[in-house]
């Protein structure tokens, strides 16, 4: 039966695992200019150095944050608006800038195609000093249009000084980073491609035609989307969607006005086509030529409706059989033990009260899934960077997590016996006349909780739909991904014969217990393991030893029972605070475990060195960076089947 500290941790847990998220998801200020603040907008220069270096080239960003439902504009605005510029006039040590453009938002309004960003934007810039190693005088003239039910032009004039010395990223560079990855590039850099573009016209108008184009990807379409640019008195709107069944390639049907403008024959005329598939983004630069006789078939074949809700259907039934394998990831092993003492505990059992039980673990589920996509969505929309499992890179987490597990295994060995508080324990009793509902919702919580980390092939694919798009297809995925990690809880429910035909309880339930306690510390260890690859070895040795001392107080509680009252938990409080400060005080740079491997690394793989991609890609290198986790099971596994032997371990050496 889980107990109230149990309950206690886990709601501390989600709150602290918000908190720090939030705290990490913003950069501090440095390297920047002020804010130059209007009624609608703030906007700044930032730099992703603190200094000029050596190098006669800079990084810097020019930052927008605006108020709600407000929005700038991608270099091509669509029907309305214009972009931000900036002019250098008045700059020291200054030679040339290039602004570059994220890959934009669609608004489509009455009719109205426009392409932007509100809540917040970093355009990019990239800048030549005239000499290099020097210190540099920045004033930047900035000259934008905000828009929300109406427009409002406004000029503003940035300053940033940046001095002379050696490089080193400042606090702003990982936010202009993430922008700068979100810069269309190369078709082959993502993995995109443009076979052709074709037009048809309508009836017989002069200025409206149709443009088909034909686009390929090596990986798989999910929701594709094109913006394209042309000369002026052109307009094009939003591209219906038809993708084969492979999904490897896809057909977009444009439709494009104003042909009566131009100066030469459309076929003549080069467009700008960037297609999209965020987060993947290429750039081309085509003439559209006349529809072939086959292209004009297919397109007649094709039909009306686009192919974007099938695509979503088969996303929701991915995140559905990703569910579903998370249960037999390792990551939801302790939740696999007291899975398996619920089955049991229900022998001979009213099958009434098994399929109750079971519906409320199923809940627990899918309500922690709702509530994830929850958090997820609100970070989202107040402009952080989001990912899955990331939490699991919080040291705070892993070490409450284990301290969880640890008290889980104390229960399971008998070592106390609490109940839930009744409000909690006797959830559901007055319409099912059921006990302990309460329990078996946490125990669902649980496994949504430590099922975050492991990621199948079928959830990668789903959750990095559901994170790239709105709050609504957020919910969705994540109620999928829910229904599916509570798939046997459900057909338990449905078929509570499996939970009744197991023996009766009985003494033979204390020797399974004990095992699968034994299974919760394997657990645990293995959590706090993880601290040294992302504090120091010392670090989880201490935890360790500290998880020892609990289990300490759980024995002494129970050989010596209720003698010095409430003392024993507040021992085990004292004991979880000093866990928690251990990574601040015995953080390393670097751990042993990197030194050790640096070795093996020599040869095929090196030591990550951000400053060094740069050169060595313009050299014409390819660099392959790995990012799986040291500490994660699944990456190891696939990385050792798929990286480390035959053809792809024959290319890396090469």
């Amino acid at each position: 039966m889980l107990n109230p500290l149990f309950t206690r941790l886990s709601l501390f847990m989600f709150a602290a695992f918000v908190a720090i998220w939030a705290l990490d998801a913003r950069p501090a200020s440095a390297a920047a200019s002020e804010w130059s603040v209007t009624d609608h907008t703030r906007v700044r220069l930032i730099s992703a150095q603190d200094t000029t270096g050596n190098e006669q080239s800079l990084t810097l960003g020019l930052q927008f944050e605006l108020n709600e439902d407000w929005k700038v504009y991608w270099r091509f605005a669509g029907d309305a608006g214009y972009p931000p510029s900036i002019d250098w006039k008045g700059s020291e040590n200054f030679s040339d800038a290039q602004m570059r453009w994220p890959l934009p938002v669609r608004f489509s309004i009455l009719g109205f195609e426009t392409l932007g960003y509100k809540k917040e934007v970093v355009y990019p810039v990239q800048l030549k000093l005239a000499h290099a190693g020097q210190a540099t005088s920045l004033i930047a003239n900035v000259d934008y249009l905000a828009c929300a039910e109406l427009c409002i032009p406004y000029e503003t004039t940035l300053r940033l000084d940046l001095p002379a010395g050696p490089a080193s990223n400042s606090a702003q560079a990982h936010l202009i980073n993430r922008y700068e990855a979100r810069v269309p590039g190369s078709g082959a850099r993502a993995g995109l491609n443009i076979e052709s573009v074709e037009f048809k016209r309508l009836g017989s108008s002069a200025n409206k035609a149709t443009l088909i184009v034909n686009a390929k990807t090596d990986g798989a379409f999910v929701i594709p989307d094109l913006f394209i640019e042309g000369p002026d008195g052109l307009s094009f709107e939003r591209p219906r969607v038809w993708i084969d069944d492979a999904g490897t390639g896809a057909i977009l049907e444009v439709p494009v006005d104003g042909l009566g403008t131009l100066k030469k024959p459309f076929e003549q005329t080069e467009l700008t086509l960037t297609l999209a598939d965020d987060p993947r983004a290429a750039e081309f630069t085509r003439r559209a030529m006349p529809a072939t006789a086959d292209t004009l078939a297919i397109s007649d074949m094709m039909g009306t409706a686009p192919l974007q809700g099938r695509s979503f259907a088969m996303v929701l039934a991915l995140a559905l059989l990703g569910g579903l394998i998370l249960n037999l990831m390792p990551c939801v092993l302790p939740v696999l033990s007291i899975k398996l003492m619920s089955v049991v505990g229900h022998g001979g059992a009213d099958k009434g009260k098994v399929r109750a039980s079971f519906l409320a673990s199923s809940a627990g589920i899918i309500t922690s899934f709702l509530a994830l996509a929850a958090v997820l969505a609100a970070l989202k929309l107040s402009g952080a960077a989001i990912g899955w499992g990331i939490q699991f890179q919080q040291p705070w987490f892993l070490i409450l997590m284990a301290l969880v597990v640890s008290v889980f295994a104390a229960n399971m060995w008998g070592l106390f016996e609490v109940h839930l508080p009744e409000s909690i324990a006797e959830l559901g009793e007055k319409t099912t006349h059921q006990h302990g509902l309460g329990n078996h919702f946490l125990t669902g919580a649980l496994a949504t909780l430590l099922a975050t980390p492991c990621s199948a092939p079928f959830l990668g694919t789903a959750v990095g739909f559901a994170l790239a798009r709105g709050p609504l297809d957020i919910f969705a995925v994540f109620g999928a991904l829910g229904i599916g990690l509570a798939a046997p809880y459900l057909a338990v429910a449905i078929w509570p014969g499996v939970a009744t035909r197991m023996p009766r309880p009985g003494p033979w339930m204390v020797t399974l217990r004990r095992v699968l306690g034994v299974a919760l510390i394997v657990t645990a260890a293995r959590l706090v393991s993880i601290l040294s690859y992302q504090v120091s070895e010392l670090a989880a040795w201490l935890v360790g030893a500290i998880l020892v001392g609990v289990m300490a107080v759980f024995w002494l509680h129970k050989r010596i029972g209720h003698r010095f009252g409430r003392l024993d938990w507040v021992a085990v409080a004292v004991l979880a605070g000093i866990a928690l400060m251990v990574p601040d005080t015995t953080r390393n740079g670097d751990t042993d475990a990197a030194n050790a491997n640096l070795a093996e690394l020599q040869g095929v793989w090196q030591p990550f060195n951000e400053a060094a991609i740069p050169a060595l890609v313009a050299s014409g290198k390819t660099v392959f960076v790995d990012v799986t986790a040291e500490w994660c099971i699944t990456c190891q596994v696939n990385k050792a089947v798929s990286l480390s032997q035959g053809r792809a371990l024959a290319a890396l050496k090469s």
